[in-house]
């Protein structure tokens, strides 16, 4: 661990020492957005963990998006055992095993039904059995909302080649490769840094389901919409693995009857998020559908990029296996 990361750790360690109002065997929880029932399908997730288990003899507490810390001091304390539960990023975790990567990448999945069946039929197991050697198990894979799409300030992007002249906001260097194959180019942004980098033209768009404008109050610089239905977003639930096997088994089963009641709850909510694109014109946003060809065309020029992307050997033709392709 770096120096800078190391004092990270140690602050987040501090801060939960100093939590007092909660007791030793309370089960922690680190949010990743604001407690918004209505838009954040990570939130559904975590609020209907933690209720499972306060409402099973197991004390939960939910912990506001950055109060324990930033993603890296999340997963850190989360592998040290500090820290219990985190709703984490898919493509971090993906880091410690990779078998979880190709739920990030764009057009492979065509919906949550194919993921779940998946994840059921034996890669959940898969993907832990390299997590967990590393501290974290994963509980599930949660649903962010619709599809994502392409967000920018500037124009209607009908296409394609509507993309040239925008620079892009990017989580990573795959989303850099993403944005090249079609015809543009990307910068990495940290996420707290993105309103400043879209009103100041650093960056002129970015890709997110729908209702990420309306959660972190974007609309009034966000004009432009196009439903690119580019991929499944996701957030990862995770646990500390060495708090998880210092619980009795009832409290293991405890916390699996928890994560799937939640997941179970997510995707109901899931069911509910047709009305996302009317809340985007709604605030003022252009919304865009592409034509079944212009679609094709982002789909085509998106897919060479599934076999770029460093994975386990086999993981492709293993997640194709357990959803019957």
């Amino acid at each position: 661990m770096s120096f800078t990361r190391f004092l990270g750790a140690a602050g987040v360690s501090l801060a939960l020492a100093m939590a007092s109002p909660v007791t030793a065997q309370t089960v922690k929880i680190a949010l990743d957005s604001a407690k918004d029932l209505e838009n954040s399908g990570t939130y559904v997730w975590a609020h209907a963990f933690s209720e499972y288990l306060n409402a099973n003899g197991m004390p939960a507490e939910e912990y506001e998006r950055g109060a324990l810390g930033a993603e890296a001091e999340k997963m850190d304390q989360v592998q040290q055992g500090l820290l219990e539960v985190s709703m984490s990023d898919t493509k971090g975790v993906g880091k410690l095993d990779g078998h979880i990567t190709p739920i990030t990448l764009p057009y492979l999945f065509p919906d949550w039904a194919t993921v779940d069946r998946g994840l059921s039929n034996g890669m959940l197991e898969k993907i832990n059995a390299g997590t967990t050697e590393q501290g974290v198990r994963v509980l599930a894979l949660v649903a962010l909302g619709s599809p994502a799409g392409i967000f920018n300030t500037k124009k209607t992007v009908n296409s394609a080649a509507d993309m040239a002249d925008l620079r892009m906001r990017a989580l990573d260097d795959t989303q850099i490769g993403v944005y090249k194959m079609w015809g543009t180019n990307g910068t990495i942004v940290a996420w707290d840094e993105v309103p400043n980098a879209l009103q100041t033209g650093i960056a002129d768009g970015y890709m997110n389901p729908p209702m990420v404008p309306l959660m972190f109050g974007h609309t009034g610089f966000i004009k432009y919409f196009t439903n690119a239905k580019v991929g499944l977003s996701s957030r990862t639930a995770i646990v500390s693995e060495d708090w998880f096997q210092g619980l009795s088994a009832e409290q293991q089963k405890t916390v699996m009857d928890a994560a799937a009641a939640a997941t179970a709850t997510n995707r109901a909510w899931l069911e509910t998020r047709s009305a996302e694109l009317d809340k985007l014109r709604e605030a003022g946003i252009e919304v865009t559908e592409l034509t079944p060809e212009a679609w094709a065309e982002f789909k085509e020029l998106s897919t060479p990029l599934h076999n770029m992307v460093p994975l386990p050997e086999g993981a492709l033709a293993a997640w194709q296996a357990a959803i019957g392709e």
